[in-house]
């Protein structure tokens, strides 16, 4: 039958005439990435897992080079599970999300003490782990193990809602539950089945690489583009149908470069929330004069031997965007400051190595 519009179930039959020539396509054209295997290399189920966690709202080219730092200091479940958290966060620094980090230890410690420190090779224990959901469990079983199972992200959706002139709401739950249940129909037989792995990955990278977001999907490269409901009609360009996000929250910040001598200053965040457990320059809440610092920091004018402006900056948050205001501020020796909470003293040298720092405040650490 054919798709139209209303809210009735999916239709698996043009996924599964398109499953063939999408894994023909992906074997020929599949991106060189360091977390898929070769005919001469085989990656790991961890490293497999530890690429799926990475990318998770990150740019593919931008978790490159940490995915090979990262396994070369933590080359196994064991030394993920082991290491201490600051020195996981400073391996993660810059990645952003960093809850994703200390799921993927406390998955790693679970990992070690009900399977031997070996991912299991089943789809829901490995979705019963810390900060596994449907998506990653599905993509390293599939990748990892070759059970045929779906892995739904984004790119997926996208793809899918093309192909079958879908106008549900990819925002929806239900929307995402319906796909699992019809790409799971797929996978149960034919080269879906058959090679689970490429058929996930060949979607996805077809999301990725043709059937693009944030814009028109380039059909003149793609593959499918003759079985494709959303082509053949022309609303693949209109597609996916999603509702539109929530405005963020904005929040004005003035952020304090500290220095005593050669030492810099920093604090830890509380160990919930956003940030949670990553060490940070000395902020407070609003926007701040340099004038006003010398009343809002509660010491004696003496004490402050200068202040610096260090410009303005912007971080986005998925649901939060930081104004922020920043002022390099020396003090002498015998200052005191108690209204920041705890500080740390370090010389910029140990601080770029042992402390991590979010890439929130990134315009004002390059000043440390």
């Amino acid at each position: 039958m054919e798709w139209n519009t209303e809210n009735t179930p999916l239709d698996s039959a043009p996924i599964s005439d398109l499953s063939k020539p999408l894994i023909q396509w992906f074997e020929q054209n599949a991106r060189v990435l360091p977390w898929r295997s070769t005919l001469k290399k085989q990656i790991s189920p961890y490293g497999i897992w530890v690429s799926e966690i990475m990318l998770q709202q990150t740019r593919v080219e931008a978790v490159k080079g940490y995915y090979t730092r990262f396994l070369r200091a933590l080359p196994d479940i064991q030394a993920l599970a082991e290491v201490s958290e600051d020195r996981l966060l400073k391996l993660w620094e810059g990645l952003g999300y960093y809850s994703r980090a200390r799921n993927l230890q406390k998955a790693a410690k679970a990992v070690v003490s009900q399977y031997g420190g070996e991912l299991p090779a089943d789809y829901r224990a490995l979705k019963s782990l810390p900060g596994i959901g449907p998506y990653t469990a599905g993509a390293v079983a599939s990748l990892a193990f070759r059970i045929p199972v779906p892995a739904v992200d984004g790119n997926v959706l996208r793809v899918v809602s093309r192909i079958l002139d879908s106008h549900l709401d990819i925002s929806q739950p239900e929307t995402k539950s319906a796909v699992e249940t019809m790409l799971s129909e797929v996978m149960s037989a034919g080269p879906a089945h058959d090679r689970p792995d490429l058929f996930n990955q060949a979607l996805m990278e077809l999301g990725a690489v043709v059937c693009v977001p944030n814009g028109a999907p380039q059909c003149f490269l793609c593959p499918v583009r003759e079985l494709c409901l959303g082509f053949r009609r022309g609303t693949a360009e209109d597609l996916p149908v999603k509702a539109p996000k929530k405005p963020r929250r904005i929040e004005e910040r003035t952020v304090l470069l500290l220095r005593q001598g050669k030492k810099a200053a920093l604090r830890k965040r509380p160990g919930k929330g956003l940030l949670a457990g990553m060490w940070e320059l000395p902020n407070i809440e609003g926007f701040y004069s340099a004038g006003e610092l010398e009343t809002c920091l509660q010491l004696p004018k003496e004490s402050i031997l200068s202040v610096k402006d260090l410009g303005e900056a912007r971080h986005i948050f998925t649901h939060i965007q930081w104004e922020m205001r920043g002022f390099e501020i020396n003090l002498s020796d015998q200052c005191v400051l108690e209204c920041l909470g705890d500080l740390v003293w370090e010389t910029p040298a140990v601080i770029r190595k042992n402390y991590p720092l979010p890439s929130a405040l990134k315009a004002y650490h390059i000043s440390i």
